[in-house]
């Protein structure tokens, strides 16, 4: 039914989910805290901490990406091309919805909303399967959902939140083949584990996030003081975090120094090979291990390169295919950098936080492809639909 309601339809439910989601703060934070405090008694570290957490901003944010999508315009119908054939049939092209979508995601709460959102615009049925730490949240924010849903004339079941957080539900939702279109995983290697072991349902994998800044040898080393500490320190549990510093040979001497007594400023704890630790002794050894990890914590990776050849490889060694950043005043390095590392966003001269489905203009994201099909990097409306072929003819047949 979602396929065919009009657009301004499900605006409609999604303006009024969002005026409910900002009428009903309180009761969204009371929910969200007994979820915290369960979480804390459990040992939860800060960052997952984090995530988990809800504020009144982070829920005036929710209210407001359901406005922007509402905003946006609607992919469904849209003509990707069309052609006329020597016998006169007229081919189109035509974007349509996946169907139902099904996520499988942990400890964001946000995301209950983001994905319930960007699938009733984009005409998909949404099947939300959080996690266990947060279920207070998302119960709360679905029930909220579901009323502007219906509200607006909309079906509730546009959205169906799975309320049993164990591990069978999740292997029973990736394993949905006569229900599920598209599953989208957003969580960490465990999940992404199963997923790989156990989805029989199309995925899109939501992957990690060992995000790298490569200073290059003619970096404006003021901005990529500040460029490093933003990309590291102000939200470090999210997946476009910077995870691993890379500095040419050239201004280490200089720039090392700077940074690492900013990033220490900020709580971060370094770790390094033997050129990183020759320039700044305090730091930690970092293993191989550390350079591919992605910690989403105040820890960063740091390696020394002899040249931007070196750098590109380091990056594509250890890189998740997230988010790579190089900081440089050489269009020419710019360009081989953009061009020769492998990741679904490469950013010059700005921090990797900007790999976001709402910074991307967007509305707000469904997650972020770190693969190559059929979707790559910030998931919006678009990336929730397919196409299918309309062929209009005149009574042609085959010969």
């Amino acid at each position: 039914m979602l396929a065919v309601v009009s657009t301004s339809a499900k605006d409609a439910a999604l303006l009024a989910a969002a005026d409910l989601l900002d009428q009903r703060v309180g009761d969204l934070i009371a929910a969200n805290a007994t979820d915290l405090e369960a979480a804390r008694a459990g040992g939860m570290e800060a960052a997952p901490l984090d995530r988990l957490r809800l504020t009144e901003a982070r829920i005036t944010g929710m209210a407001g990406g359901l406005r922007n999508v509402a905003a946006l315009a609607d992919p469904v119908g849209e003509v990707l091309g069309g052609w006329r054939r020597p016998n006169g049939l007229e081919i189109q092209r035509v974007r349509v919805p996946l169907g139902v979508v099904a996520i499988i995601y942990e400890n964001r709460p946000n995301v209950t909303s983001d994905a319930a959102g960007l699938c009733l615009k984009s005409g998909n049925a949404a099947l939300l399967r959080g996690s266990g730490t947060a279920l207070g949240s998302n119960l709360a924010i679905a029930a909220i959902l579901r009323e502007g849903f219906a509200k607006a004339g909309l079906p509730q079941d546009a959205l169906v939140l799975v309320d049993d957080p164990s591990h069978e539900s999740a292997v029973e939702v990736m394993q949905l083949r006569e229900s599920v279109d598209c599953l989208i995983p957003r969580g960490g290697a465990s999940l992404i584990a199963s997923i790989r072991e156990n989805a029989t349902v199309p995925v899109v994998i939501d992957g990690d996030g060992n995000c790298h800044i490569y200073v290059d040898a003619h970096a404006d080393l003021d901005q990529a003081l500040d460029i490093v500490v933003n990309a590291k320190s102000q939200r470090p549990g999210v997946c476009n975090a910077a995870e691993s510093l890379v500095v040419h040979e050239a201004v280490a001497d200089l720039f090392l120094p700077q940074v690492a007594s900013a990033l220490t400023a900020e709580g971060v704890e370094l770790v390094g090979d033997d050129g990183a630790r020759a320039r700044v002794p305090a730091m930690g050894s970092a293993t191989d291990d550390d350079f591919a990890r992605e910690f989403l914590a105040l820890k960063i990776s740091v390696a020394v390169v002899p040249s931007i050849e070196a750098a590109i490889a380091h990056v594509n060694r250890f890189g998740s295919g997230h988010t790579e950043v190089i900081l440089t005043a050489d269009l020419e390095a710019a360009r081989r950098f953009t061009r020769e590392v492998d990741a679904a966003a490469v950013v010059v001269n700005a921090s990797s936080r900007f790999t976001d489905g709402e910074e991307f203009g967007f509305g707000a994201e469904i997650g972020i492809s770190t693969q190559k099909l059929h979707a790559r990097g910030p998931m919006g409306l678009r990336e929730l639909t397919t196409y299918k072929y309309v062929v209009w003819g005149d009574g042609q047949v085959r010969g």
